[in-house]
């Protein structure tokens, strides 16, 4: 045990953290000739496209220093605060991690939390300089402001560069000297903690764990101390660039086991794996429940499709755990389910993920968060759908959940960002400055404003020099109302939103106009209204196709032409009481991108 090595790498969306990840695999001679491309790990299409890390990878290394041979295992985390939740599943894995720093941007927000949470593991932080070699650079500043965080000494931090190979050797020094080797009895009741688990459709569930006591060997009756189910260890292993089998491991190790499961839900990430002659005495302390922050409708586009997008959520459920769903029903659109996000980045990502790799095509509505409803009784109920909402005589109050929000930036723009934050309701709870021109906000702000399009706004009104991350506060008192969007006098559920008193108006003029863009025009005129209860607050009519009946009436008397107009009026007026109107796609996410 006292040459393996469990280390992670945490660091803020766009540091570096995959590029490096793959400098230490060239240097370890884990990966070499073709297998050598960027971004080793990221394995998803979606990954590469868009240059972000989504799932946590691990992979084993082997490195012979001092003459003696070190097994270490590495585990790429993600940076963006939507996938906070993998970091949390890494950290618990591992001894040490090492905490990236770009040296062109300095230290930014979710460096700092994902920082706290290794701390809170009490995890060894190596601190890494990277992209030293680049023009840009400002490798003092950013170490001042590194030391000023971790209280470290100057010579702690490693300086490096991911593309050109600075100080990879440095790295792979430190990580053996300054991380612990993990600690555990190889000869008491197994247990191992699973991390991950990915879906095969050849071999059913493959679960990832850490053993943290305990040996396990092939074939071994094992079970799953939060389901109960029992099974055979067909195959055991450790995660190379593929899987590589191995006939035992023990304490220490990080590995897979592949026991014939075919159903997502006896694989639940967190869970223990003990002996079935010899159990544990208890389950490993995992992490926190997921909390989702978002909840949007999915909806298949054919009906036929419902259970195959429950399978399909299935699967994804194994390999993103972050992500729930509940099925609901809704006049509009049929059967589907209500999915819990961590934000609107993860519910982009699922939604792509569907389609690519379960070719499912789905229909989402807007997303909101979920409320506290208060009934005159005293009586409180979560509300995740505003059609979810009672009656609007029986609530006594709503409560929404707040955040606290930080954000990092330069000081050239403190200004435009308390702006944005101040129209989206926030409250300016501190303000400090880190070090030279960087200032840390602190905001309480509610989390339905942000959910939509604060991160892109906040990007843009930066010029990309913002750094953004938040966890919930609170619940706290609003005045909410729902807005409903009636077409020729009925409801779209799947348009209706619970928004803030003071934005409504606004807000249903501006959903009102954008419709009216995007609802084909019909044989029959279609009122567009914003309600609020029975309030009308806004209209939109979309004029009517209408044939010239008066065309073949030359000359004569007006009535004539009068009589025709009339029996057109008739047979529009007729129409209109059995004609209904498609809302396409389009308009459903048309109203997340209302500015």
């Amino acid at each position: 045990m006292k040459h393996i090595r469990n280390f992670c790498i945490i660091a803020h969306i766009d540091h570096g953290k995959s590029t490096l990840a793959d400098r230490l695999l060239e240097y370890t001679n884990t990966v070499a000739g073709k297998d050598l491309q960027n971004q080793v790990l990221d394995d998803m299409d979606l990954e590469r496209e868009r240059g972000i890390t989504i799932k946590s990878h691990a992979i084993q290394m082997e490195y012979e220093y001092k003459g003696e041979k070190y097994v270490l295992n590495l585990i790429d985390t993600p940076g963006h605060v939507d996938f906070s939740y993998e970091v949390s599943r890494s950290i618990a894995a591992c001894e040490g991690a090492l905490l990236i720093v770009d040296a062109t941007q300095g230290i930014q927000a979710q460096t700092i939390s994902n920082l706290y949470m290794a701390i809170e593991n009490d995890l060894e932080i190596i601190p890494v300089v990277n992209k030293v070699d680049l023009e840009s650079a400002m490798p003092e500043e950013v170490e001042d402001q590194v030391i000023e965080l971790l209280g470290c000494d100057h010579e702690d931090i490693i300086r490096a560069s991911g593309k050109t190979g600075i100080g990879i050797e440095d790295i792979l020094a430190a990580i053996i000297e300054r991380i612990p080797a993990p600690v555990g009895d190889v000869d008491a009741p197994l247990q191992c903690l699973i991390f991950d688990s990915v879906f095969n459709p050849f071999r059913g569930i493959i679960a990832y764990f850490k053993i943290c006591n305990g040996t396990i060997r092939k074939g071994d009756l094992v079970k799953f101390v939060a389901t109960g189910k029992e099974y055979d260890a067909d195959e055991i292993g450790v995660l190379k660039l593929d899987m590589s089998p191995r006939n035992q491991l023990s304490a220490g190790d990080v590995g897979y086991i592949i026991s014939g499961i075919k159903t997502s839900r006896e694989v639940k990430v967190g869970d223990t794996i003990t002996h079935v002659q010899r159990p544990c005495d208890a389950a490993i302390d995992g992490f926190e429940e997921v909390k989702p922050m978002v909840f949007a409708g999915v909806y298949p586009i054919e009906t036929e499709d419902y259970e195959n997008l429950r399978a399909s959520l299935e699967k994804l459920q194994l390999n993103d755990a972050s992500l729930t769903f509940q099925p609901e029903s809704s006049v509009a659109l049929g059967f589907g389910f209500r999915c819990g996000f961590l934000g609107l980045l993860h519910m982009e990502i699922v939604q792509e993920r569907l389609d690519r790799e379960f070719d499912m095509d789905v229909i989402t509505t807007v997303p909101n968060v979920s409320y506290m409803v208060y009934d005159k009784k005293g009586n409180k109920s979560e509300v995740h759908n505003p059609s979810g909402l009672p009656d609007i005589t029986l609530i006594d109050h709503i409560e929404e959940p707040y955040i606290r929000a930080s954000v990092i930036t330069v000081t050239d723009y403190i200004g435009p960002i308390m702006t944005l934050c101040l129209g989206k309701r926030g409250e300016l709870i501190k303000q400090e400055y880190i070090s030279g021109n960087r200032v840390e906000l602190i905001y309480d702000m509610p989390l339905g404003e942000i959910v939509i399009d604060f991160y892109d706004k906040l990007k843009s009104i930066s010029k990309g020099y913002a750094s953004f991350d938040y966890h919930i506060h609170d619940y706290r008192e609003s005045k909410l109302v729902k807005l409903d969007i009636l077409l020729n006098g009925e409801s779209v559920d799947a348009l209706s939103t619970l928004t803030h008193v003071d934005n409504a108006v606004t807000f249903g003029r501006r959903m009102c106009e954008k419709l009216k863009e995007l609802i084909p025009r019909q044989q029959f005129d279609i009122a567009i209204q914003a309600a609020i209860g029975a309030k009308i607050i806004a209209r939109e009519t979309i004029k009517a196709v209408r044939k010239d009946v008066t065309a073949k009436c030359y000359g004569g008397d007006i009535s004539r032409k009068r009589k025709l107009l009339e029996k057109q009026k008739k047979g529009k007026k007729r129409m209109k009481q059995i004609g209904t109107v498609e809302v396409p796609q389009k308009a459903f996410l048309a109203v997340l991108k209302l500015d």
